[in-house]
């Protein structure tokens, strides 16, 4: 084991935040110095398939970690569904008594307000799942109380100076230094859920992004020249982003108080070593010596294989590998099998009691994970005992995905000792219930609206007759007579980045110059684009991928001066059909037309633009590029017309049917397009 610097005298230097999802890795946190670690609870979490923490457990930690002056976050950063916001403010109440936590990290925006009313006094932080991605954004987090923003993993460090210099008075900001990458933006993938209800946003993503795609190639073929072999690759599968030595240059940036490591699914050994490597980043940046150490225990933590991605943008790296696995661990060995079926591995180093191996990559259906109950030395042999469906092909790779050694086990039992003398803290029932707005009387109906994806080159559009024309804010929709620009409803991009948001501002100057008066935000932040209009002059409406989703949340945008909302598609009919009845605000929804399973900043990475591309088990998807983000579609659109009948008597005033256009040839997939509405949102 690596000893722990001690830190030199410095000025407020940002925080060292660790990731834990057991106990065991929360007491890594803090035997290796971290300043803050953060957790989840068994609900509300947006890593539910990490083990979490009870509260009764959570309180011995946290005074444990209290006691020697670190600090905790509690995750309840999962998307709120209509049913929900009382046992999400019974469990905010419990916590803030029982844990009393430093910091609450959520994404919903009606978590703000929950978490206030329950009594919780700390600092309320958006998630990276909140989708703050441009400085404007920063006012209105800071407008609705937030006290810290978790920044998106995409920026590059010229954009993190951007953010860190419009960085309001009384807010702080957070940024991921380490960890696993998602090639879709937070807050901004449904993958997982259009799939079948498992959402990202509720913590239970089944990555979908870590399988193999496959995309045809063309049939046709220059004369004399050999077809073109079909393309196949774990084309959005990311390596994890590791900043190591680059973490210098944030040291300079004030307002990033905290470098956070991703990784509440990993055991204690990766938490203490990447911990250690950071603080010593930190602490001894110009030390040539200390970095080398740092990146060599970076490489022994176990996680992927690593990528700046977009930290640096003349150097911008692509974070997939589509021909590796791109599988977190260290390969360990590859299966051999003798002739009578028996299988076996021979390490290619010492393996531990208590190491824990994976057979096969995580995408695999029949992979496995054992744990090794006795040592096996290198070139030893290590028998396999797996169920008999998971059958692993002979030179499978083995990895080597946590460890428990001799002297991480010491150290670790040395802080439960201390943690054995603390007492668990209960607290009793919550018998207050949180004040939620006040439902709107009678909503009016309103036309339905029709978004469609471009302006056809060389045509003037115009108003629908069969209801509002609505486009996509761009220069050249934008460019639009003057005539026609007030009848339009114009809708922002769903995500905006630093580098955009001047231009996009002009671009609303000039439309409001014109006579514009009504505009779709497509995130909560988007509303510091407008001024505070009087006289009903500006009609703002919260659009659907603002992933709004109860009536608590519909508050927080009736407070900001929206008009109206388009609540999120995601969620399942029953949820759906609930909300109408306790809105503030009048609601619409999409109700046809091709809807993103993710939105990414990373490119088209071995996938070609506009041409179908399919998953393992034959789903059909296409790409296609809008600005600086890649869009991923299925291969069949979103179709709930049939249920309109049923939605407009729930209450829902209006409803957007969104013209993106296929590429052509795309196949016709056999499949209704009902997302969750029929099943359920997990």
């Amino acid at each position: 084991m690596t000893e722990i610097p001690s830190r030199p005298p410095c000025r407020t230097p940002p925080e060292i935040l660790a990731p834990a999802g057991d106990p065991d890795s929360f007491l890594a946190a803090l035997a290796a110095g971290a300043d803050a670690v953060y957790v989840g609870l068994k609900h509300f979490s947006a890593r539910m398939q990490a083990k979490n923490f009870g509260l009764t457990e959570l309180s011995r930690l946290a005074d444990l970690a209290h006691a020697h002056g670190r600090r905790v976050y509690v995750a309840m950063n999962t998307l709120i569904k209509p049913g929900e916001i009382s046992a999400a403010f019974r469990l905010a109440a419990r916590l803030a008594r029982q844990v009393n936590p430093d910091g609450l990290i959520v994404q919903d925006m009606a978590m703000l307000n929950i978490a206030r009313q329950a009594g919780f006094e700390k600092g309320l932080f958006l998630s990276t799942l909140a989708n703050i991605t441009h400085p404007r954004a920063l006012e209105t987090a800071r407008r609705l109380g937030a006290s810290r923003v978790i920044l998106p993993r995409e920026l590059s460090i010229d954009e993190l100076r951007v953010m860190d210099a419009a960085c309001p008075e009384g807010l702080a900001l957070e940024c991921f230094v380490h960890g696993a990458l998602c090639y879709c933006v937070s807050g901004r993938c449904w993958w997982s859920s259009y799939m079948g209800g498992k959402s990202g946003l509720r913590g239970r993503c089944v990555q979908p992004c870590r399988r193999i795609y496959r995309q045809n190639a063309s049939p046709r073929s220059p004369r004399g020249k050999p077809a073109r072999a079909d393309r196949q690759g774990r084309f959005f599968s990311c390596l994890d982003l590791s900043l190591d030595v680059l973490v210098k240059t944030l040291l300079a940036m004030p307002r990033i108080v905290s470098w956070k490591i991703e990784g509440r699914k990993k055991g204690p050994h990766y938490v203490y070593h990447v911990v250690t490597a950071y603080r010593m980043l930190r602490d001894d940046a110009s030390d040539a010596r200390a970095r080398k150490t740092a990146r060599e225990l970076l490489d022994l933590a176990l996680g992927r294989p690593p990528t700046r991605a977009r930290f640096l943008p003349a150097k911008a790296l692509t974070p997939t590998d589509p021909n590796g696995q791109t599988s977190s661990g260290l390969l360990a060995a590859k299966v051999r099998t003798n002739a009578d079926g028996r299988m076996s591995v021979k390490p290619h180093f010492d393996l531990l009691p208590g190491d824990y191996l994976r057979i096969g990559v995580e995408d695999e259906h029949w992979h496995a994970t054992l744990p090794v109950t006795r040592r096996v030395p290198k070139t030893g042999t290590l028998a396999l005992k797996l169920p008999k469906y998971k059958t692993p092909k002979n030179g499978t790779p083995v990895f080597l995905i946590d460890r428990r050694e001799p002297e991480l086990a010491g150290i670790l039992a040395e802080w439960r000792a201390e943690i054995d003398h603390l007492p668990g803290r209960r607290s009793g029932p919550v018998s207050a219930t949180p004040k939620l707005p006040r439902p709107l009387v009678a909503p009016k109906s309103r036309p339905d609206m029709r978004l469609t994806a471009a302006v056809p080159h060389g045509k003037q559009t115009r108003a629908s007759r069969h209801g509002l024309t609505a486009l996509w804010l761009s220069p050249r929709s934008a460019a639009l007579s003057r005539t026609v620009v007030p009848r339009v409803v114009w809708w922002l991009p769903p995500v905006v980045w630093p580098d955009e948001e001047t231009a996009l501002q002009r671009l609303i100057v000039k439309l409001l110059r014109d006579g514009a008066r009504r505009f779709v935000c497509n995130a909560p932040g988007q509303r510091a684009f407008f001024p505070d209009a009087p006289g009903g002059e500006l009609e703002l409406l919260a659009g659907p991928f603002c992933n709004t989703a109860n009536a608590a949340a519909l508050g927080v945008l009736k407070d900001l001066g929206f008009a109206a909302a388009l609540v999120s598609p995601e969620l399942a009919g029953e949820d759906m059909l609930a909300l109408p009845g306790a809105s503030p605000l009048p609601l619409g929804v999409v109700i046809s037309g091709f809807w993103p399973v993710g939105i990414s900043r990373f490119g088209l990475l071995g996938v070609k633009e506009d041409a179908p591309f399919t998953g393992p088990k034959g789903e059909i998807f296409w790409a296609r590029r809008y600005g600086g983000n890649v869009w991923l579609y299925p291969g069949w659109p979103l179709d709930l017309t049939e249920k309109r009948p049923a939605l407009a008597a729930a209450g829902y005033g209006f409803f957007v049917h969104v013209e993106e256009f296929p590429p052509r040839g795309l196949p016709q997939a056999r499949r209704q397009g009902l997302f969750n509405y029929e099943g359920s949102l997990l």
